[in-house]
């Protein structure tokens, strides 16, 4: 009695392991988060075993009842969509439940679309911090960002294409138009897309359509003090502000950063404890 936890493509059929075809195709049972999206992979690769649905709606429930197969003998795979189970999908009360009734949680690895466009973002990899989806409503977003503001880990966010232009906005505000990204788009599919620059650069990209506001987005977000030029803003915004009120400080200090006027206006702010 086996959970297997299994990655499949995020995209290109070719990216799946011959260890996860022969896992799935010897399984007792496979729970997928959409059986008729994951019914379409398994028969392109010929494999039958049963398929039962495992979402966010129906987790709790459908954990025990798996966990109950399990403890009779059977074999259960979990997959999601696409990618590696658990990343930013359901599949977390099933894993802790089977561990905590003595099955053997079992991985096997594959695709992920979080590592794809780390691996090829350009930015520091050695520590990194992954966000999944931030929060849909603007000020929620923006008060999570700014958790963040400081963080010196590289950072990844999942985001929707209807809210890429709206989630680069506000990146740029709290981190500043000079911090480094890359967007990736469609990873491993026919109209991938990897695009690296400031963030200025990457919003007026999105805006201007060259980089296409369709699929599934992955945006590596480089950690505080990774900008072009490397300045130090808080230091920039005390001789600024020492000189000029906070309005204006922010304003020069955007014409000479290309940053938000947001971000040093709010920083101009704290610095004169206001």
């Amino acid at each position: 009695m086996s959970l297997y936890v299994v990655a499949t493509p995020i995209g290109n059929l070719e990216d799946i392991s011959a260890r996860a075809l022969k896992v799935l195709a010897q399984v007792d049972m496979i729970a997928a988060e959409d059986t008729r999206h994951s019914r379409t992979l398994l028969q392109h690769f010929a494999i039958s075993a049963p398929l039962v649905s495992y979402h966010d709606h129906n987790e709790s429930r459908m954990s025990e009842s798996l966990v109950q197969k399990m403890l009779a003998g059977l074999d259960v795979a979990l997959i999601s969509d696409a990618g590696t189970p658990l990343i930013s999908d359901p599949g977390y009360r099933l894993v802790k439940l089977a561990r905590e009734r003595g099955i053997d949680v079992i991985p096997i690895p594959g695709a992920s679309a979080m590592l794809a466009a780390l691996s090829v973002s350009g930015l520091p990899t050695d520590r990194f911090r992954f966000e999944g989806f931030l929060p849909t409503k603007n000020t929620a977003r923006l008060a999570k960002l700014e958790t963040l503001r400081q963080e010196s880990a590289t950072l990844v966010f999942f985001e929707a294409p209807h809210r890429v232009e709206a989630m680069l906005g506000d990146l740029l505000n709290v981190f500043g138009g000079s911090r480094l990204a890359t967007i990736a788009r469609e990873m491993t599919k026919k109209f991938e897309q990897s695009c690296y620059g400031r963030l200025d650069e990457l919003l007026d990209q999105v805006q201007s359509g060259e980089i296409v506001n369709k699929g599934e987005f992955v945006i590596v977000v480089a950690g505080n003090g990774e900008t072009v030029g490397n300045f130090d803003e808080v230091r920039l915004m005390e001789l600024l502000t020492s000189e000029l009120p906070p309005r204006k400080a922010a304003n020069l200090a955007h014409k000479l950063t290309g940053s938000g006027k947001k971000h040093f206006y709010t920083l101009a702010l704290s610095l004169k404890g206001q």
